[in-house]
């Protein structure tokens, strides 16, 4: 039952897959991942990757941007890092062939999109589908390399911290994996554990996150007694699909960048009242607005219109969103597009330094589980992906020049004191609630008592599921409805320290914004459970 590596990936999107490429010719890699290869929110990502390419654009104005759409709270040191390395970044996704979209008579070869937030066009992307693109190209090379050993169907139980099985002092030794196939969990020991996990958006009842978006990395670290920051920075993305039959699909925002107007369902433009710059402002300004006009008018969306473009450009431009909105019966280019906003990014997660080390010896956290102080308050569009290659890439060459370790025997998983359960509707009761509540409390416009009623039924949820955890044998849905659970608690912890109105988080208690932008630190007290972990 036993595995050994020398790092531990759990997490196979793009922060884990390229990660992955740039140790495995010196180590041996496990990449865990709990459904297929290539079933991660990276593979959603329709818009592109941020990066400084075209001669009229610079370094200083998208840290400018950044900074801009963060509200104040980016560090500059990790913002300039990630910045000056995007080019790099792209370059080594060109090389390997990652099929972006080409413009033959520009100067770079490639075309390049603007979203909301920007002031030049930098957003490289394949068309309408970039996330997939990169992910299949990726997932290409790491089924083919005879170092990286892929885990499908495997989740992770918790982490392996040596200060709780008898070796003081080791850090992250590894990790329990459940293998869901077989029902089994087995130990995994790695000298490197990097979380790669994503982030949180299956907290809420509406998100444009795949079902693996359960906070998981997040609640392991903040288990093992990392510190977590910023988690109350939700961005909700301003334009999900209305549609009964559309879960989770999201309309770029490289529709709004190349020409798409919000409207209401009278035609009337609204977002020039709301910002000067309507429809490319940031994501939290667009959305609270989008918020707000339906809250006002009483209205289940609002539309998004591209049609006065050419039908050929739209199909050549977004044919995967044309394609998906066509089969609902929307016709993009001679109709509106009905939209709502829906939570889709956690700015906030595991706090790393520049190497992506994070308060445990041995353990890592890259992509959207980690809080690097890029996003500051809120994400710029197409920032994501470029963080996960950039800290991918710092964290590979972090690992790749530590000294060899001999490992050390681990227990096994302890299942001696727990039966199975034959209450699974329990856990689906549970995560129902819990998602309700985050919807309705933890939302885009928030209050004190809106945040203290969320804490007091998370609270409740909690001490339920941490009881079914301890006397029954743990299940994929079990697993996650545990690190969601952590994982809200935090979202709400956060939230509830900010006293003031700061990018994504708005408060109408709190509506000012404060002289000086802190950021929100929250330190674990270290609990065992009755479990061996």
């Amino acid at each position: 039952m036993l595995k050994q590596y020398d790092v531990l990936i759990l997490g196979s999107g793009t922060a884990g897959q390229s990660l992955a490429l740039r140790l495995a010719d010196r180590l041996n890699v496990a990449l865990v991942t709990k459904r297929e290869l290539t079933d991660s929110a990276s593979s959603w990502a329709q818009g592109g990757i941020a990066a400084v390419l075209d001669t009229t654009d610079s370094v200083e104005d998208h840290i400018q941007d950044t900074f801009t759409a963060g509200a104040g709270l980016c560090d500059p040191a990790s913002t300039r890092f990630v910045v000056e390395h995007s080019r790099e970044a792209i370059e080594w996704l060109i090389h390997r062939g990652v099929p972006f979209t080409r413009e033959d008579h520009s100067n770079l070869g490639y075309h390049l999109t603007r979203e909301g937030g920007h002031s030049h066009r930098r957003i490289i992307h394949a068309a309408d589908a970039t996330g997939a693109a990169v992910q299949a190209t990726l997932g290409e090379e790491v089924r083919a390399h005879p170092n990286i050993h892929i885990y499908e169907h495997h989740i992770a139980v918790d982490l392996i911290i040596g200060d709780k099985v008898g070796h003081p002092g080791a850090g992250c030794m590894g990790a329990y994996v459940l293998d869901i196939g077989s029902d089994k969990v087995l130990t995994f020991s790695a000298r490197n554990t990097v979380l790669a996990t994503g982030g949180a958006g299956k907290a809420y009842l509406y998100t444009t996150n795949p079902d693996v978006a359960t906070g998981d990395g997040i609640a392991m670290a903040w288990r093992a007694g990392c510190r977590v920051a910023n988690m109350e920075f939700i961005q909700f993305h301003p334009t999900c699909l209305y549609h009964p039959s559309a879960k989770s699909f999201l309309i770029s925002e490289a529709v709004r960048g190349e020409g798409g107007l919000l409207k209401l369902p009278d035609g009337t433009r609204f977002m020039p009242e709301h910002d000067p710059r309507a429809e490319l402002a940031p994501r939290d300004i667009v959305a609270r607005a989008i918020d707000f006009e339906m809250k006002k008018r009483g209205l289940d969306c609002v539309l998004l219109d591209i049609s006065h473009k050419p039908a050929a450009w739209l199909r050549d431009h977004f044919p995967n969103i044309h394609a998906r909105c066509l089969e609902l019966g929307i016709d993009i280019t001679r109709e509106p597009i009905p939209v709502v906003p829906a939570a889709h990014y956690t700015c906030g997660g595991i706090l790393t330094d520049m190497s992506a080390r994070t308060d445990v010896l041995n353990l890592y956290a890259v992509g959207e589980s980690a809080c690097t102080g890029l996003h500051g308050a809120n994400r710029l569009a197409s920032n994501s992906l470029l963080e996960c290659l950039v800290f991918g890439a710092a964290a590979a060459e972090d690992i790749l020049a530590k000294p060899e370790a001999v490992p050390k025997p681990l227990p096994e998983w302890d299942e001696s004191r727990v039966t199975d359960a034959d209450e699974e509707v329990v856990i689906t009761h549970n995560w129902a609630e819990l998602r309700r509540a985050m919807w309705d409390y933890v939302g885009i416009v928030r209050t004190t008592k809106r945040l203290q009623r969320a804490q007091h039924r998370i609270r409740l949820l909690a001490r339920e599921i941490e009881e079914f955890y301890s006397n029954f044998r743990v299940s994929n849905n079990l697993i996650e409805l545990r690190n969601l659970v952590v994982t809200a608690d935090l979202i709400v912890r956060c939230a509830l320290q900010r006293k003031e109105s700061r990018g994504l988080h708005h408060s109408r208690d709190y509506p000012g914004l404060l002289p000086k932008a802190r950021n929100t630190i929250l330190r674990p007290s270290i609990r065992r459970s009755r479990r061996s972990v």
